[in-house]
């Protein structure tokens, strides 16, 4: 019992924290600032088609940058970086 319990006080403060990314993103959307994680998306399957693995919405310096990851037929995984705001591919590399 006393491990559950203290599992749940590890987990509680980053699941808040996951929830205030998700709401912070689509505040951004909703505003008119970034691409929606769809747009994005869409984007992201025409020239890299695949299984989604992870997708991170990351501030660099002033830039708002989608970070996906995804696997692709070969079973290679790909990390994509993508200008939030314009949908433009910015970085594509192969994780080894």
């Amino acid at each position: 019992m006393k491990r559950i319990m203290l599992l749940l006080m590890l987990l509680v403060p980053l699941l808040s924290l996951a929830e205030s990314d998700h709401e912070r993103a689509r505040a951004l959307h909703e505003a008119g600032n970034i691409l929606s994680l769809e747009q994005i998306l869409e984007r992201v399957r025409e020239h890299y088609p695949g299984r989604l693995l992870e997708v991170e919405l990351e501030q660099e310096g002033e830039s708002l940058i989608y970070e996906v990851e995804l696997l692709d037929s070969e079973g290679q995984v790909w990390e994509l970086e993508l200008d939030a705001v314009s949908g433009e591919m910015l970085k594509q590399k192969l994780e080894k």
